[in-house]
Formats: C-alpha cells, structure tokens, sequence
C-alpha cells in the first residue's frame, strides 16, 4: 500500500549551487506527473524547473534540440533523460520503498504493457477527446467511445486485483493514472456515471494520496538567473 504518511513537499530557495538533478517540468503535464511522483517516491531532491509550454526556456531546448518537452532530467554527471517512463524507472530503481517494481524488478515488464497501451493509443484517443474541436472528423463522443476501450481495460483488470499489477501500488499505476485524470476531466459529470465503479475508485485513491498532493504545489516559472528551487521528500528546510 502506498504509506499513509502525508509527506510534506519540502522546498528551499538556495543561492548555493547544488549537485542535485534539474528537472524540467509543467505541473499539470500527465507525464511529468508521473516523473515527479517518482522522483519524491524515490527520496531525489531536484531542482525544480517550471516551464511555461508556450515559451520553452533556452536552457531546455539546448537539452533536447529535437523535440523540447517536458519532462526532462537533466542528472548530477550531465546524462539526460528525457521521457518521463525512464525518469521514474531511474529514480525508482535507487530506492523503493513499497517494491513499486515488484521483487528484483519483477514487475517492469508487465507494467511497461500498461504504459505501451496508455502512452499510444490511449493518449492519442485522449488528445482527441480533449481537443476534439481539432479533429472535426468525428463528434468527441467518437473519441471517447475509443478511449472507453483502455477505461475498461483497467475495470476489467481490477476486478481480478486492487491495482494495475496486484494488491498494492506499482510503476503501471503511477505511469497510468496521471492520464485517466485528464481523460476524466474532460467532462467530470459524464465520468461519474460511467459504468466503471472500479476505475473511478481506483482513480479517486490515487488522486487522494498524499504522495500526488506532494508534487502537485504550483511554482512560478523558472526564470534564468533566479535562485535555484530545490523540492523532494528529502529537501532541507
């Protein structure tokens, strides 16, 4: 079970430099929900970058001249990682406390399943959905018709077990869910008479945790210059 502890998200404003990660994020970003979470999961402190979409900082694109995105984590030895799976992955991988990989990393596999199926055609059914006036192919009802599909997926599997990969917490659950939130905000009454009571509580526990109320405190955008923003479960006060 994820702890009932409520962690506090610690933060401190510094002029010192700080040999800790730098992460690159937008708060609501699904996938940087799912890197923040593990990196706090996993006792990191980073320094926080927010990161306002329509202006990407310099500092970030020089990073990933590609594609700037976020979330992005930019580690102590300069190595970058810049998909969100790999970013939780990694900072679970140091330190996890309630086996969110299972036994020895048992539970990767299995879990990378999940997030094959969300982070492809779930999402894309999800951006069509949630910007279905951009798609006017098709009423949004189409799209959410074709989301449904992953919605009850998950209903289905947790009627065999509490979560995604058994009876407690794991890396599918955390890399999942940041994505079922935003497909159930697209219009919340609709969600809370779908035919999935499993989902929606499965949804509402994650959402109730102290873990993702940790990494969910909003922050000014980064600036270039400003003090460094140190955040984690571990960060000094």
């Amino acid at each position: 079970m994820m702890s009932e502890e409520s962690p506090v998200e610690k933060i401190m404003l510094t002029d010192k430099p700080r040999s800790v990660p730098i992460l690159y994020s937008f708060r609501r970003c699904p996938y940087a929900m799912r890197a923040r979470m593990g990196l706090y999961y996993g006792g990191h402190c980073v320094e926080l970058r927010e990161v306002d979409l329509a202006a990407i900082p310099q500092s970030l694109r020089a990073l990933v001249p590609d594609s700037p995105r976020v979330p992005v984590l930019q580690l102590s030895d300069g190595r970058v990682l810049d998909e969100s799976w790999d970013i939780l992955l990694w900072a679970v991988s140091s330190h996890d406390p309630e086996c969110w990989l299972g036994e020895g990393g048992a539970d990767v596999q299995a879990a990378e399943r999940w997030i094959e199926m969300n982070d492809f055609s779930f999402k894309s059914d999800l951006d069509h959905y949630k910007y279905a006036a951009r798609y006017p192919e098709y009423p949004a009802e189409h799209y959410r018709s074709e989301g449904e599909v992953f919605l009850q997926d998950i209903e289905t599997q947790l009627g065999i077990t509490r979560f995604l990969l058994g009876e407690r917490p794991s890396v599918a659950d955390i890399g999942v869910f940041p994505f079922v939130r935003q497909f159930a905000h697209v219009d919340p009454a609709w969600f809370a008479q779908t035919p999935y009571p499993l989902l929606r509580a499965w949804l509402a526990g994650l959402l109730a945790s102290p873990l993702f109320n940790a990494v969910m405190h909003k922050h000014p955008v980064w600036q270039p210059g400003q003090r460094p923003l140190i955040v984690g479960a571990a960060a000094d006060t």
